[in-house]
């Protein structure tokens, strides 16, 4: 976006129809991967609501603009792809918070940025794509009549996005077909108060499992996606630029408090920026609205009967776009033999693979670039 079109945005918190509209720009990614994580893997739903409302409060009032808080994609796609304990994503929260609390405080973004190649973050992404495509299907086979349905409802809110500049609110309205068809067939679910978040305790297995193969997959990602991208474009959108050493400090700690009370890992995110942006969102008074609204959903996912009144059909739709979303900001690649390399053998063997195989592949092109630069010169 050209930022000579674009006037300075004066950093606050305000309120209007403008910034209710922007505040669920980004509800579309947050909303399939952790009810999602929630069938999959057992994840409290509503403690992962919870996490994000409050959070997504927090950072309003603290960059005052509409940076979103989204659930991490990499470990959101292994926990419904495989399923996880509670131990491993709170070890995996706990060690990617340490990490980038450290490497902002230290300034390190930059050495970080010089080192991992492009094609790879791109890489992951598209692996992550292609894992959440073939979960998806599972949910689809199992219920096509409400897999179609959600992924008519998606499509048709995607043409209208365009058309008419309107909010895409696909994802809540499929999850409120899903849940009211539930509450019809079966019956409303007892009220109950969210409990008392119990410190989880990861074993000494979690914490190697959780660096192995959570960690080390998802760092990149958030590094290039949730940190710089979202830096530089904050100065596009807004010609204020938040500093990415900044980004990197706020993810640590909201990711050291939230993940051993069962919060699910958490991180910013450029896409999501972008949606709030686009529908209206310009301060930190939209972060709050969503914030409220998701905690909303926190309070109404306290049961957990709640998670299966939705159609496992519902999830398969949102997924699958979940999974376009990634992919389409995939093929971004500056290199598509090492990007498409690691999708395959993210499908094949796993994320942590195609980052070591994408890593060293992209040295050995650089080093044949490097060698046909000199011959030319």
């Amino acid at each position: 976006m050209d930022q000579e079109q674009l006037p300075k945005i004066v950093p606050g918190i305000r309120f209007s129809l403008g910034e209710l509209a922007g505040s669920v720009g980004d509800y579309g990614t947050i909303f399939p991967i952790i009810l999602g994580a929630g069938i999959a893997a057992g994840v409290n739903v509503s403690y992962a609501f919870l996490g994000v409302g409050l959070w997504f409060i927090i950072t309003g009032i603290y960059y005052k603009f509409p940076i979103p808080i989204e659930p991490m994609k990499a470990i959101g796609a292994i926990a419904i792809a495989e399923g996880l304990s509670a131990g491993e994503i709170a070890a995996s929260g706990i060690i990617i918070g340490l990490f980038l609390l450290i490497l902002g405080y230290l300034k390190g973004m930059e050495w970080i940025q010089k080192n991992i190649p492009a094609s790879v973050i791109r890489g992951i992404q598209v692996g992550l794509a292609l894992i959440l495509l073939r979960t998806s299907f599972g949910f689809i086979i199992e219920d096509p009549l409400f897999a179609g349905l959600a992924i008519l409802i998606i499509v048709a809110f995607f043409i209208a996005r365009y058309v008419k500049q309107i909010p895409d609110i696909s994802s809540l309205l499929v999850i409120g077909i899903g849940l009211g068809t539930g509450i019809y067939m079966t019956g409303l679910p007892p009220f109950r108060l969210i409990p008392i978040p119990e410190l989880i305790i990861p074993a000494s297995a979690d914490w190697l499992f959780a660096a192995v193969h959570l960690a080390i997959p998802q760092i990149p990602l958030t590094i290039g996606n949730a940190i710089l991208a979202t830096s530089l474009l904050t100065l596009d959108l807004f010609r204020h630029e938040i500093k990415p050493d900044r980004l990197a400090k706020t993810i640590g700690v909201m990711n050291l408090i939230s993940a051993p009370l069962g919060g699910f890992p958490m991180c910013h995110g450029a896409g999501g920026l972008a949606a709030m942006f686009r529908f209206g969102a310009r301060t930190g008074g939209a972060n709050i609205i969503a914030g409220l609204i998701i905690i909303g959903f926190a309070i109404a996912f306290a049961p957990p009967e709640v998670l299966t009144l939705i159609p496992y059909g519902i999830f398969g739709g949102l997924l699958v776009f979940v999974a376009l979303e990634l992919g389409k900001h995939g093929m971004k690649t500056d290199s598509y033999p090492v990007t498409i390399i690691m999708g395959i053998v993210a499908l094949i063997g796993g994320i942590t693979p195609a980052f070591l195989i994408g890593m060293i592949l992209a040295y050995i092109l650089r080093k044949k670039n490097e060698k046909a630069a000199l011959l030319v010169g």
